[in-house]
C-alpha cells in the first residue's frame, strides 16, 4: 500500500485594505492641477442642484415646479433645491465616498439630462470651503427624516439625523463656509456674476438673494438666438448686443448654428477686424445650459479662425475638470458640421446679398481662401469675389482670366512688385502668389476653369514678352554685350538686350526658382570639401540662369553701351546689377555684395579723377598713388598745411 502524500498546507488568505485618502492633499491637487481656477466651485454647487431637480422629474412628474436659490451673505454661501435629496444611508455611500457618483449607479436611462457624471460633487468646494453643511430629506422615502451631513477640510465628517420640522420638504441646503485667504470668492457680488456666467442658459430657474436683492432670476431662457423677433433687423440687434456682452466687439454679421442631429444650438459671430490664422480662437461652450468653458480651441476647422462661437449642446463630451470639450469622434463629426454649416452661409451670402460677402470678403478673405484651397466648389463659387493682386490692379481672379486665359504667377511678392510694371504695359498677365494660399488656389485654377492655362513665371516668358532691338543696332553693340556677359557669368547671370517700358528703368533682373537652386548649388559645391564637391557637382542642371535684361530704350544704357573703355563699360554693367539686384529684393550672396563694393567704389573712383586713364591690372591708374587714391601730381594736405 503506497503512503499517502502529505497534504500541501494552505495559503493564508490576504488581508484587504483600503485606501487612505489625505483630503487636503487631494483638494491641493484638484484647485492646482484639475481646475484652472477656484471660481469652478459654484459651478459645482449649481451642478448638483440641477441634477438633483432634474432626479426628482424623473422620478416623480408630478412633482412641483423645480426651484433653485443661491444666497451669498459676507460669512457663507448657501444652496437650496428642491430635487430628489438623499437619505442616511446614501448621505454615507455618495458624500463621503471619493468617486461615487449617484448618476452611476442609478437612474441609468436618465443619464443624458445629468451634467455631471464624473462623481467629484462637493469635494471641489473645499477648494474655498474650510466646512460645509448639507441637509437633505429624500423624495423616494418621505416619511424618512432629514439628514445632516457635516464636513471638514481635515477630511472628517459626521452625520445625524434631524427633526422632521427641520426640512419639512424633499429637497438639499448646501452651505459653505469659507476657509482662510478665500474670502474674495465668497464674496456676494462676485458668487452673483460667476452664477449668472455659469447659469445662464439652465433649463431650470436659479435665483440668486444677497445684500439689498432678494431672488433675483440669474437664468435668461430661452436663449437669445432661441428667441422670437418682430423683424429681422431687430433679432441682428439682439444678437449684437449679446456678442458685445460676451466677447466685447460688434460683430460683422451672425451665422445661426442649428444642428439637430449634432445636438447643437447657437450662434457664430463674425470677427469685424481682420485676425491672424494662428490666433487660438476662444469659443463659449453651454452644456446642457451650464457654461462649460469661455476658451475652447477645438470646436471649429483651423480655416474658421474669422469667427467666435457660443452654443449650448447635449452630446459633446467634457473633460474631468468639466472645462473643456474631450477631443473624440463625436467632437471631429461637430466640428465637421459647423465648418459646414460656414460654408453653407458663405454660399448664400454668394446667392442672394452680394453686399454683405464684399464687406466680409473685404476683412477676412484669407480665411475664405484658406476654405477654398480644399474644396474647390466654394473656390468656384467665391471665384468672382476673391481679391488677388495682379499686373492689372487689384481684381478677382475671375475678372482677370477673361482678360489673360493664359496666366503666369510668381512665387514671392517682390518678385512680382518687380515684373508687374514692365509685364503690365507689355500685356503680360501675372498674379502675384506670394500671399498666403493665393499660389495654391492659383493651381485650382485649371480645375474648374477648362478654358485657362497657369505657369510659374520664368525669365524666359518675360523676355519673350519684352520687344526685341533691331538686329542692326544689337550687332553694333555686340562688344558692349560680350564685355557684359563677360563680368557677370562667374556670378551665373546672363545678359539680354531688350526695349520695355517704363523708360525709367534701366535693367531689370530675372530668375525662376531652377535658377536659383542651381546657383545655390553651385555656391555649396564652391564652400565644400572634396566628397560634397563630386555629390554637388552630379546635381549640375540645364535649368536656365537668371537673366540680366538691359532696356535699349533707357538713355543711361545707351551712354554706358557707348564707352570705349571695356574696364569702365564693366563696371557700369556691374553697377546695373547690383541696382537690378537691389530693385528685386533678392538676398545678397557673398559673391553679390562684393560686386556691389567693387563696382561703388569703382564709379567714385572714375568721378573724382575724370582726367585719368584706365587703372592698370593692379587697379591702379596713372597719377595716382598705389594704394592711397591721390593723385602724385597733387601734393598730399599735410597737418601743418591744414592748420
Amino acid at each position: 500500500m503506497s503512503p499517502v502524500p502529505p497534504v500541501p498546507p494552505v495559503p493564508p488568505v490576504p488581508s484587504v485594505n483600503t485606501f487612505q485618502v489625505d483630503l487636503r492633499g487631494l483638494v491641493d491637487l484638484l484647485s492646482h492641477h484639475l481646475y484652472s481656477s477656484p471660481r469652478v466651485y459654484v459651478r459645482e454647487l449649481l451642478q448638483n442642484a440641477v441634477d438633483a431637480v432634474t432626479a426628482r422629474l424623473a422620478h416623480d412628474p408630478a412633482a412641483p415646479p423645480a426651484r433653485i436659490r443661491l444666497t451669498a451673505t459676507d460669512g457663507a454661501v448657501v444652496i437650496e433645491d428642491s430635487g430628489i435629496g438623499l437619505t442616511s444611508d446614501e448621505v454615507h455611500t455618495l458624500l463621503a465616498t471619493i468617486g461615487r457618483s449617484s448618476k452611476r449607479d442609478s437612474l441609468e436611462n436618465a443619464r443624458q439630462e445629468f451634467l455631471g457624471q464624473f462623481g467629484i460633487g462637493l469635494l471641489a468646494c473645499f477648494v474655498v470651503a474650510r466646512q460645509i453643511r448639507v441637509v437633505s430629506r429624500s423624495a423616494r422615502t418621505p416619511d424618512a427624516p432629514p439628514v445632516e451631513w457635516l464636513a471638514s477640510d481635515d477630511g472628517s465628517y459626521t452625520v445625524r439625523t434631524l427633526p422632521h420640522e427641520a426640512r419639512p420638504e424633499p429637497g438639499t441646503t448646501v452651505r459653505l463656509e469659507p476657509r482662510p485667504g478665500a474670502e474674495e470668492w465668497t464674496e456676494p457680488r462676485r458668487v452673483a456674476e460667476l452664477a449668472a456666467d455659469y447659469g445662464s442658459l439652465l433649463s431650470h430657474e436659479v435665483t440668486f438673494t444677497g445684500p439689498g436683492v432678494t431672488d433675483r432670476p440669474l437664468t435668461e431662457r430661452p436663449a437669445v438666438w432661441d428667441r422670437s423677433y418682430p423683424t429681422p433687423t431687430a433679432r441682428r440687434v439682439a444678437l449684437a448686443g449679446h456678442c458685445a456682452r460676451v466677447f466685447g466687439f460688434s460683430p460683422l454679421d451672425s451665422i445661426d448654428l442649428d444642428l439637430p442631429v449634432a445636438g447643437v444650438r447657437g450662434v457664430a459671430y463674425v470677427l469685424p477686424d481682420a485676425t491672424s490664422p494662428a490666433q487660438r480662437a476662444a469659443h463659449r461652450v453651454h452644456l446642457k445650459g451650464m457654461l462649460l468653458t469661455s476658451r475652447a480651441d477645438n470646436l471649429l476647422p483651423d480655416w474658421a479662425f474669422f469667427v467666435r462661437v457660443v452654443l449650448d449642446t447635449d452630446t459633446l463630451r467634457p473633460t474631468a475638470s468639466r472645462e473643456n470639450l474631450y477631443d473624440d469622434e463625436t467632437l471631429a463629426a461637430v466640428r465637421e458640421a459647423l465648418g459646414a454649416r460656414i460654408r453653407e452661409w458663405l454660399a448664400e451670402l454668394a446667392a442672394g446679398d452680394p453686399d454683405r460677402l464684399a464687406a466680409f470678403l473685404g476683412v477676412h478673405h484669407l480665411g475664405v481662401k484658406s476654405m477654398a484651397r480644399h474644396d474647390a466648389e466654394l473656390f468656384a463659387l467665391m471665384l468672382p469675389w476673391l481679391p488677388f493682386e495682379t499686373s492689372d490692379g487689384r481684381v478677382t481672379l475671375d475678372e482677370f482670366v477673361r482678360a489673360h486665359p493664359e496666366v503666369h504667377f510668381t512665387r514671392t511678392v517682390e518678385e512680382f512688385r518687380q515684373v508687374s510694371p514692365i509685364a503690365a504695359a507689355h500685356g503680360l498677365g501675372i498674379v502675384n502668389g506670394g500671399y498666403t494660399y493665393d499660389a495654391d488656389l492659383i493651381a485650382l485654377l485649371p480645375r474648374i476653369r477648362d478654358d485657362v492655362t497657369i505657369s510659374e513665371l520664368d525669365a524666359g516668358a518675360v523676355t519673350a514678352h519684352l520687344d526685341p532691338v533691331e538686329p542692326r543696332q544689337e550687332l553694333a553693340l555686340a562688344s558692349f554685350l560680350a564685355t557684359a556677359r563677360t563680368r557677370l557669368d562667374p556670378l551665373g547671370c546672363d545678359v539680354a538686350l531688350r526695349s520695355f517700358q517704363p523708360v525709367t528703368v534701366p535693367a531689370l533682373f530675372l530668375d525662376d526658382r531652377a535658377a536659383r537652386h542651381e546657383r545655390d548649388r553651385a555656391a555649396a559645391e564652391e564652400s565644400a570639401d572634396s566628397l560634397w564637391t563630386g555629390i554637388l557637382g552630379a546635381l549640375r542642371g540645364s535649368a536656365p540662369r537668371a537673366r540680366l535684361v538691359l532696356n535699349h530704350n533707357n538713355p543711361l544704357v545707351r551712354r554706358i553701351a557707348a564707352i570705349s573703355d571695356a574696364e569702365l563699360a564693366g563696371t557700369a554693367v556691374e553697377s546695373l546689377y547690383g541696382q537690378a539686384l537691389l530693385m528685386a529684393q533678392r538676398p545678397l550672396r557673398p559673391a553679390d555684395t562684393s560686386l556691389l563694393n567693387r563696382a561703388f567704389l569703382g564709379l567714385l573712383e572714375w568721378a573724382t579723377h575724370p582726367v585719368a586713364g584706365p587703372p592698370d591690372p593692379e587697379g591702379n591708374r596713372p597719377g595716382v598713388s598705389k594704394g592711397t587714391g591721390v593723385s602724385d601730381e597733387e601734393p598730399a594736405v599735410t597737418e601743418e598745411d591744414d592748420k
